[in-house]
């Protein structure tokens, strides 16, 4: 006599879970084109959205004359009183827009530069890029007579910055290439030798340059968001609006070039061409950002990291890198400003002392991982 048969139960096995069911991703579509992005993604750009936005209504209502956060807001909308008004439009604004611009941009800069090399020390102030910037723009102040809050003519400053920085970043590639391709360590410490001769030069020129150029190129190096006008919020806003969107639209090898190069090879992407495009655009965005705001330390350090810990992703994420890196810049510049009143810090002064731990941090954590190549 047979067994009988017994059937199982479809509810055996495990139900869905409310988190099962919870999209992960969402399709978002401009037109022809579209993206799946993650929910976590989307969810940390709006955060950083918010945040920024807080931290520029801060830092114009904040101040020695402090203005209440709704005549802020109504100087926004075009409702604010006239005091008000003189004091948001003509000096503080300004300054915050450039703050936000500069960071989105040195945040961007260094995600690029993290991503191309798989290097998480690759940042532009310590490769040589924000130096050789220094360099040109230097040169510029030193020879154009340009102030180092802007007057005068600024535009000699980008221009100069961009030349010093584009020349730096192509003696690095080749002196970095090697057998058809170049490695994130290798880059990384021909970088950090051609920061050490660049900063050599930057010192001898100041050496034989008058004494009131000097001391106003030595304001500019420090890194200082002090008398921005809005000069400098148009060459900064000029290289978002024309850099961010050709950088975007190399996401694709962006990504990839994050994997190992036989993967990224076989997946279509032509390294040296992705890689030379993608380096001139990063190094375009900190030329441009080194010549509004001067060549602050970190943010184009942290910012990367601290967006892929944020957003949670396995590689680094581009626009959260940009939004973090501004948010990271103007609180930077609110505590600059705020924290030792009346007395006012370079912001460059206080990145850099909060860069040099996470400095550290990062290269313990690096050599514990054995990333360092």
């Amino acid at each position: 006599m047979s067994a009988p048969h017994t059937t199982v139960p479809r509810q055996a096995s495990a139900p869905r879970t409310a988190a099962a069911r919870r999209p992960s991703a969402l399709r978002v579509e401009f037109g022809p084109f579209g993206a799946a992005v993650r929910l976590r993604v989307l969810l940390t750009v709006l955060a950083l959205v918010l945040v920024g936005f807080a931290g520029l209504v801060a830092s114009v209502s904040l101040g020695t004359y402090a203005i209440p956060v709704d005549e802020v807001l109504g100087v926004f909308l075009g409702t604010g009183d006239g005091a008000a008004d003189l004091v948001i439009q003509q000096l503080r604004l300004p300054r915050a827009l450039t703050a936000l611009l500069v960071g989105a941009a040195f945040g961007l800069a260094g995600a690029v530069y993290q991503a191309v090399t798989r290097n998480p020390l690759a940042s532009p102030d310590l490769i040589g890029i924000s130096a050789g910037a220094g360099v040109g723009a230097v040169g510029a102040i030193l020879i154009g007579g340009v102030t180092a809050a802007g007057a005068g003519t600024f535009g000699a400053v980008p221009f100069g910055a961009l030349a010093g920085a584009l020349l730096t970043s192509a003696v690095i590639y080749l002196l970095a290439f090697r057998d058809g391709t170049i490695t994130g360590y290798r880059f990384v410490l021909v970088g950090i030798a051609a920061n050490g001769a660049l900063v050599a030069l930057t010192r001898w020129m100041l050496a034989r340059a008058d004494i009131d150029q000097a001391s106003r190129a030595m304001v500019w190096l420090t890194g200082s968001l002090n008398g921005r006008g809005y000069e400098h919020v148009q060459w900064a806003g000029l290289a978002l609006v024309v850099l961010l969107p050709l950088t975007v639209a190399l996401a694709r090898p962006y990504q990839l070039l994050q994997y190992d190069d036989d993967t990224a090879r076989s997946l279509g992407v032509p390294l040296r061409y992705a890689r030379i495009a993608l380096l001139v655009l990063a190094t375009c965005l900190t030329a441009l950002a080194t010549s509004a705001a001067g060549p602050i330390a970190f943010i184009a350090l942290g910012a990367p990291q601290i967006a892929r810990r944020i957003a949670g992703t396995p590689a680094v994420p581009m626009i959260c890198s940009a939004l973090t890196g501004a948010v990271l810049l103007i609180l930077a510049d609110l505590a600059a400003r705020t924290v030792l009143a009346p007395t006012e810090l370079p912001v460059g002064v206080l990145t850099g002392a909060v860069g040099a731990p996470y400095l550290l941090l990062l290269l313990a954590r690096t050599n514990r991982a054995g990333k360092g190549g």
